[in-house]
């Protein structure tokens, strides 16, 4: 492994109190997100607050920025638009209810038809998502989330014991709740791409979190004679270049896709750029100090290591 820092003796556990207090404001914005979601009171997308999706096929190309002016001229600023450029498509989402006098898919057809007469194309799809379609799907997404760090807590207490377990559950749900708070607070919509995103973080969270713990469970126990902060001190500073090397890699891939991805790419990218960036913060600032001040003193995490 490239070693881009060296030997390193750094007092993580010596700034626990300021990580727990910054934690803590990430931690109730996220918790205030999710009260705004739950209410229907942030910026969701259609898939949780309703709406329509339209993919039409054109005979010709279009331009994806000629489609979204036309849109916005016939009162349809709120459009998203996703471009298939080789096979000539357009996917339109519109966060609008159905009205009876009209359709909102009846009007992205109409817009179309006055605005690129020459230019012929069909519906390939259309798809009205209520109300009730979209409380479902948020209900599925928080069990989907929930389950995820159900199963976290039992493969790290089967492969560490359950304080381990519970550690690393904390510092994840810390990472998803650190990044719904973000996209709450710049008014970032919130899809099933996000959530599709959360769960990815989730992963990458929990895999950078076991190799801290595998470090430290190793020096519990080799150096029973230290004191329990020195030894997750050494721990993660043993894998601390390991851990910032392999987060720089994900972060480059990221940073591309998140700029330069498209629209449709944008948050997703986004919301995975934070989530590495927190999980990475959380497996240092979160999940060891957790070991530390566990219930039942230090002294029997060196016991039991």
């Amino acid at each position: 492994m490239l070693e881009i820092l060296g030997k390193t003796n750094v007092d993580f556990m010596g700034k626990r109190k300021i990580a727990f207090v910054f934690s803590g404001v990430l931690t109730l914005l996220g918790l205030l997100a999710v009260v705004q979601i739950g209410r229907g009171a942030a910026n969701l997308g259609i898939d949780f607050a309703g709406g329509t999706a339209v993919q039409l096929k054109f005979d010709q190309p279009i331009r994806i920025d000629e489609a979204r002016k036309a849109l916005e001229s016939h009162g349809l600023a709120n459009a998203e638009l996703q471009e298939f450029v080789e096979e000539n498509k357009i996917l339109i989402r519109v966060k609008a209810a159905t009205t009876i006098e009209e359709k909102v898919a009846d009007r992205v057809v109409a817009v179309f038809s006055q605005e690129f007469p020459t230019n012929r194309f069909v519906v390939n799809s259309s798809t009205e998502i209520g109300p009730t379609i979209g409380n479902k799907l948020q209900q599925d997404a928080l069990i989907a989330i929930l389950v995820s760090f159900a199963g976290i807590i039992l493969y790290i207490a089967a492969r560490f014991e359950f304080r381990f377990g519970v550690a690393a559950a904390v510092a994840t749900f810390h990472d998803v709740l650190a990044v719904l708070g973000a996209f709450y607070v710049l008014d970032k919509e919130i899809t099933l791409l996000v959530v599709t995103a959360l769960l990815t973080l989730a992963g990458y969270s929990l895999t950078d979190t076991v190799v801290v713990f595998d470090r430290i469970r190793e020096n519990l126990r080799v150096r029973r004679r230290d004191d329990i902060e020195t030894v997750i001190n050494n721990g993660i500073n043993q894998v601390l270049s390991r851990t910032i090397v392999t987060s720089l890699t994900v972060i480059l891939v990221l940073i591309p896709l998140t700029l330069a991805g498209g629209e449709v790419l944008h948050d997703f990218s986004l919301a995975l750029l934070w989530g590495v960036i927190f999980g990475t913060y959380s497996s240092i600032f979160v999940a060891s100090p957790l070991l530390l001040i566990w219930p039942g003193g230090p002294g029997r995490l060196l016991k039991r290591g």
